[in-house]
Order: structure tokens, then C-alpha cells, then sequence
């Protein structure tokens, strides 16, 4: 560098982005004021030397040169620093000179010289970022807070759901504006902030959640402040009809000036809350008359699918072939059965009905039932029920009755399900516990654990209360289900 004028000093060092990799990209030996004016007196004096990186820091040491320009978009190298140098003034420079095309074959629009400038940023974050420690998104244990496995099972299982998920974390439930004491919107909210939204991973105390339902005024929930294990099923009954009530108050627009108005939805196909929209389908029941032929219809509504074993599991071919949920559902959806019904038109008590699916939910729940009572006395119905990763639901559908599933394929996708989660009962009924008729109907005292199963992905999960460890789709498929999740194959 012979010039006789001050060379321009470096700019202040930068944090350090990665040292050069021979070859990529090449350094030219320039003096600065080239880059910077373009002046012809020192252009006369420059260096021409084109160089790799390597051989960048041996021409440094015997010529004493400082800075280079790396080929591609002209950024500019400090020999001292063994680092790019970066000062607004030198880059606005920089910029101009791109402009021209002078460190290009051809003259780009500034533009396109933006649009480039920003793919080789981010190619070299990507190249040059140290990423976090591996961990899937929401996956926490929770705490057992005594016989509150119930509970974190169920807890679990919407912790996965994706339609919740995003509600929750999109401020569906406005926890801000709440004026409501001990909500449980406002817990879910909690929860899904700390699952999703914190970078913890140690267990997570549910005792927010717990106490709404303890500070309820609801004698329904008056079980729930025992220290005794309840019915995950019932829970999950209460937990949703509770969102279902908090919820519930929808803003529809006005017709007249577009303002929102509060509107109260019916709990019934017109409720648009976040339970309806994830849970809620809907069954249509057609009794025939053996008499006259008379057929009457019905429309209810579903939260959840319960699946009786106690007949089925009794089959001769039922033990021969193994208990399956297709199994349950074709005995609960496809076959007629006889039914108590006495004819308006001709008085006959002979009838039969035929249920099936008008309306499959967004996640449809699929409960087993496997508590049932006999004298007075509690027991477990243990037969090992399989059920599949995959569920084609539209057999089951009131659409699917005379109609060959293969006449409209997309249809049939649109009735797909993917397994989401799985809620296990681990061990037996205590021999003899005798319970009330009303007690058992509603929270019966079940005595054993309950653990669960999430997919996250590709990965499957076993939830144990604080305790997760991963899991393979051998032990989710040989577990012993109580209630499955399954997402709709397009959400999944």
C-alpha cells in the first residue's frame, strides 16, 4: 500500500461471525479508498493479488496489507481483526458500488441487490448459529398433588391438542379482560403458556386448575377435593363443559352497523365456542317400526364416543378373533339392535334402532368402558382391546349407509383419524369395594394409576405425572386404553 494519503482506519470490530473458509470465498488485496472512491491516484499504487483465505494472512505478513474485499458482494476484511469490519458510512459506500455491478458480471437493480444480500445473511445464521438444546415443544410432566393422576392424564392430552393449543396461545380466552374468580379458561391459559411459551422443563404444578374446581360451588365437584382417585372421564366431562361455559359468550357482528355484539350461544350446533369447534359431533338415531314400518329420526349431540366391552367381550368370537374399537364401533354404529318403543301409529312395542354418525367432531374422543358395577361392587373389565394409529371413521357415518366408500374417495379422507393420545389405567379394582349406585354413576373411587401417551410429531411420549420418558408405537398400541384421542388427518 504506497500511497502517500492516510489510509482510512478500520471500523470498530463487530462480534465475530466465522473465520473464512479457504477457497469461499476469494480475497482481493485492495487499498480501501479504491472500494470507497474509486480514485485513480491510488489505483495506480494498488495491488492486484487475488487470493484464498489462506493465502490472505501469508500476503498480510509479508506486504503488511490490512484489508481485502471478499469477492461476492464486496464486504470488507481486516487483516488485524481476522474478522469482517462493518461502519454504516462504509456500508452505505459498499452498497453504491454494488449497485454499479462492480462486484457482479452484470448491473443489478438495488432490489435484487437487497433480495441477494439477504439470502447470504441468512445462509450464513444458519451456518454459524449454535441451536438450543434438542426438546419438543410442550413437553412437561406435572406434579401428582395426591391422587391427582386423574387429572394430569387428561391435562396431558389437551396439553397435545392442537385446536386448544392455539386458541390458548392466540389469547382466544382474553385472560386479561376476565373478571371471573377461579377460571378455569384462565388456568388453561396458564398451562399452556407454560408448556408452550417457557423454556423449562421440569414438572408443572396443575394447583391453579385444581383449586378452580375445589372453589367451585358446584356440588357436582365436591368429589374432587378428596384424596381420593376419580374417573379421568368424568373429569374430562367437567373440565369441558366448563370451558364450554366460560366460553360460550360469543361476539357476533351486527347486521345493522357492523358493531359486535355479545350474543349467549345455546349449548346445542349453534355454540361456535372452542370446546364445540375441537370435541362436539353429532349422532342421528333412526328407529323402525317392525309393525308398520314406521321410521322416526333423531339428531343428538356427542363430546365423546363410549364404547360398551362388557356383551362384546362375552362373544365366543369375540375371544376367538380379540376385542377391537373397529369391533366396538360397528356393534355401537353399523348393526340394529332392539330397542323399548311403542308405535303412535299402530300401537306395536316391537322395534328396532339403527345409530350412526351425521357429524364427526375435529378430535373425536373414544371412551372404553371398562368400570362397570355388579351388585353393589365395583370391578374392571381387563380385556385388551386394540385400536389403530390410523382410524377411517366413514363406515361408521350415516353417509356411508348403502354407499360404497371407494365412489367417493375424498369423502372417506375427510373422515381419516391420526391417534393423538392415550389415557391407561394401570392395576385392578380393590376385590369388594362396595359403592353406591349414584356414587359409581358419577365419580366412582377407583382405586390403581392412570398414566397417558402423547405424540409430539413423529415421537411418541409416556406421561407418567412428573415423570416422561419416550415411548415407542409398540408400547402405545399395547397399552390397555381407557379414552383415545384422534385428530382429524388434517389437523394432525
Amino acid at each position: 500500500m504506497g500511497s502517500s494519503r492516510p489510509v482510512t482506519p478500520a471500523s470498530p470490530r463487530v462480534p465475530k461471525i466465522k473465520t473464512a473458509q479457504p477457497g469461499v470465498p476469494l480475497f482481493g488485496c485492495e487499498h480501501l479508498r479504491i472500494l470507497l472512491e474509486g480514485s485513480v491516484e491510488v489505483l495506480e499504487n494498488t495491488c492486484n493479488l487475488t487470493t484464498t483465505a489462506a493465502g490472505r494472512v501469508e500476503h498480510g505478513r509479508e506486504s503488511k496489507h490490512r484489508f481485502y474485499v471478499e469477492s461476492r458482494n464486496g464486504h470488507l476484511f481486516c487483516q488485524m481483526c481476522n474478522d469482517f469490519v462493518f461502519d454504516p458510512t462504509l456500508e452505505d459506500l459498499r452498497l453504491r458500488k454494488l449497485g454499479t455491478g462492480s462486484f457482479s458480471s452484470r448491473k443489478r437493480k438495488l432490489d435484487d441487490l437487497f433480495t441477494d444480500t439477504s439470502k447470504e445473511d441468512a445462509q450464513l445464521m444458519s451456518t454459524n448459529t449454535n441451536n438450543t438444546p434438542c426438546r419438543a415443544s410442550g413437553i412437561r410432566g406435572i406434579y401428582n398433588m395426591g391422587a391427582t393422576c386423574y387429572m394430569n392424564v387428561i391435562l396431558q392430552s389437551l396439553m397435545q391438542n392442537p385446536l386448544l393449543r392455539n386458541f390458548h396461545l392466540g389469547d382466544g380466552h382474553r385472560n386479561a379482560e376476565c373478571t371471573r374468580k377461579n377460571c378455569v379458561a384462565c388456568a388453561m391459559d396458564e398451562m399452556f403458556q407454560a408448556f408452550h411459551a417457557q423454556p423449562e422443563t421440569v414438572g408443572y404444578s396443575a394447583h391453579n386448575m385444581l383449586a378452580c374446581f375445589w372453589m367451585s360451588k358446584r356440588k357436582a365437584y365436591e368429589e374432587l377435593a378428596s384424596n381420593k382417585e376419580q374417573d379421568a372421564h368424568e373429569f374430562f366431562q367437567f373440565l369441558t363443559e366448563e370451558l364450554h361455559e366460560i366460553n360460550a359468550n360469543a361476539i357476533t357482528p351486527s347486521l345493522e352497523d357492523g358493531a359486535p355484539s355479545p350474543k349467549r350461544a345455546r349449548p346445542d350446533s349453534s355454540c361456535n365456542c372452542i370446546v364445540h369447534q375441537t370435541f362436539y359431533g353429532r349422532t342421528q338415531s333412526t328407529i323402525t317400526c317392525q309393525g308398520c314400518g314406521e321410521v322416526r329420526t333423531s339428531v343428538q349431540q356427542f363430546m365423546d364416543l363410549s364404547l360398551g366391552l362388557d356383551v362384546l367381550s362375552k362373544k365366543k368370537s369375540i375371544q376367538v378373533t380379540g376385542m377391537s374399537v373397529k369391533r366396538c364401533l360397528e356393534a355401537e354404529y353399523k348393526q340394529a339392535e332392539r330397542c323399548e318403543y311403542t308405535c303412535h301409529k299402530c300401537g306395536t312395542k316391537e322395534a328396532k334402532k339403527l345409530s350412526s354418525i351425521k357429524s364427526l367432531p375435529n378430535v373425536l374422543a373414544l371412551q372404553l368402558k371398562r368400570f362397570k358395577q355388579c351388585n353393589g361392587n365395583a370391578s374392571k373389565i381387563e380385556t385388551k382391546v386394540s385400536f389403530p394409529l390410523k382410524l377411517d371413521m366413514y363406515p361408521y357415518t350415516s353417509r356411508a349407509r348403502g354407499q360404497d366408500p371407494k365412489a367417493s374417495p375424498e369423502l372417506a379422507r375427510g373422515c381419516t383419524y391420526e391417534l393423538q393420545s392415550v389415557v391407561v389405567h394401570v392395576g385392578n379394582l380393590e376385590t369388594g369395594s362396595s359403592l353406591s349406585r349414584t356414587r359409581l354413576e358419577r365419580i366412582p373411587d377407583i382405586p390403581g394409576h392412570y398414566i397417558s401417551y402423547s405424540r409430539i410429531g413423529t415421537q411418541w411420549f409416556k406421561f407418567n405425572d412428573h415423570n416422561v420418558t419416550l415411548a415407542s408405537k409398540s408400547d402405545v398400541l399395547n397399552a390397555e386404553a381407557f379414552i383415545l384421542f384422534y385428530v382429524i388427518q388434517s389437523l394432525a
